[in-house]
């Protein structure tokens, strides 16, 4: 991997690790509606001259359907569940939750006809699972069941929105693609925003912790993204999801003074090892499908911003 390969990684595995610490931040002073509204309208905004062109209007209409089940998984649903549940539990412990999303899309991929599990896969699935369960004890005793259950279901989204992409969207350009669905984010939430907007005056974390989420972690993160996967491929490039848990746990334990347990440790070697054994996959390519294809079909597949 090059110097700029391994730049853009690095800054993959950053951007995409510390949204759930300025989720947790944010939703301290303003609703859940507000925060995913601010955070989708600001993201479309600035992603919106990359996503003008005729053709990539075109693919849009020709997919809307695949489009809008696509903004609802990865975006309306999920943001809403992930930022509720902050409300309660630690970014820290959100964070190596989500990790989960791979182990769960592997099986959402084999009962919809994708990959046969083999025994090596089984073995990661049951691994991952594991640390699940070893994270959603202290969970339940912090916050209660449903927040546990929240980020489960979030995890769920971000296993079901790769399906949808990697076998209706990849055709899509990824910023355009992106854009249309912040927009239609945006305007799912403005009347929910609106009726919950603050009265009061925020304070100067809250209002850096919306905009980094929005500008950094939303807008910018998928041009970064699909940088890395134009420099290393789009195999390597997924590697960072893989680092992004790490990356939530430490952000959550130095800013905001959150407890690191050996629990947290031990579910997190478990899951990014289940999701390491139970993601893998064949190496044989599609016939038919270039490698322009799965670098344009992936990145809007295994996506995972927090």
């Amino acid at each position: 991997m090059t110097a700029r390969g391994w730049a853009l990684f690095a800054a993959m595995s950053v951007i995409w690790g510390i949204p759930y610490l300025l989720i947790k931040v944010a939703v301290d002073e303003v609703s859940v509606p507000v925060l995913v509204f601010t955070r989708s309208a600001i993201g479309a905004v600035l992603l919106l001259p990359m996503a003008l062109s005729r053709q990539a209007r075109t693919l849009l209409r020709r997919h809307w359907k695949a489009v809008a089940g696509f903004a609802f998984f990865e975006m309306i649903a999920a943001w809403l569940l992930l930022s509720d549940a902050e409300r309660h539990l630690t970014s820290s412990l959100t964070g190596l939750l989500i990790a989960a999303a791979p182990i769960i899309a592997a099986v959402l991929d084999r009962l919809t006809g994708g990959e046969r599990l083999g025994p090596l896969r089984m073995a990661g699935l049951g691994i991952g699972l594991a640390g699940v369960a070893v994270l959603a004890g202290p969970g339940l005793s912090a916050g209660g069941a449903w927040p546990v259950i929240e980020v489960l279901l979030t995890a769920t989204c971000y296993a079901i929105a790769p399906l949808i992409a990697a076998r209706y969207l990849a055709d899509v350009p990824g910023p355009a693609l992106t854009s249309a669905c912040l927009g239609l984010a945006a305007l799912m939430y403005l009347t929910p925003a609106a009726l919950t907007w603050p009265r009061h005056v925020l304070t100067p974390h809250a209002y850096l912790a919306i905009g980094t989420l929005a500008a950094l972690c939303t807008a910018l993160a998928f041009v970064v993204f699909f940088a890395l996967i134009r420099e290393v491929g789009a195999t390597r490039a997924l590697l960072f999801t893989y680092v992004n848990p790490a990356v939530a746990l430490v952000a959550g334990v130095l800013v905001l003074r959150e407890p690191l347990t050996w629990l947290h440790i031990s579910g997190l070697v478990l899951i990014l090892t289940g999701s390491v054994l139970a993601s893998r996959v064949g190496a044989q390519k599609p016939s038919g499908v270039s490698s322009e294809d799965v670098a344009d079909e992936e990145p809007t597949g295994d996506v995972d911003v927090g």
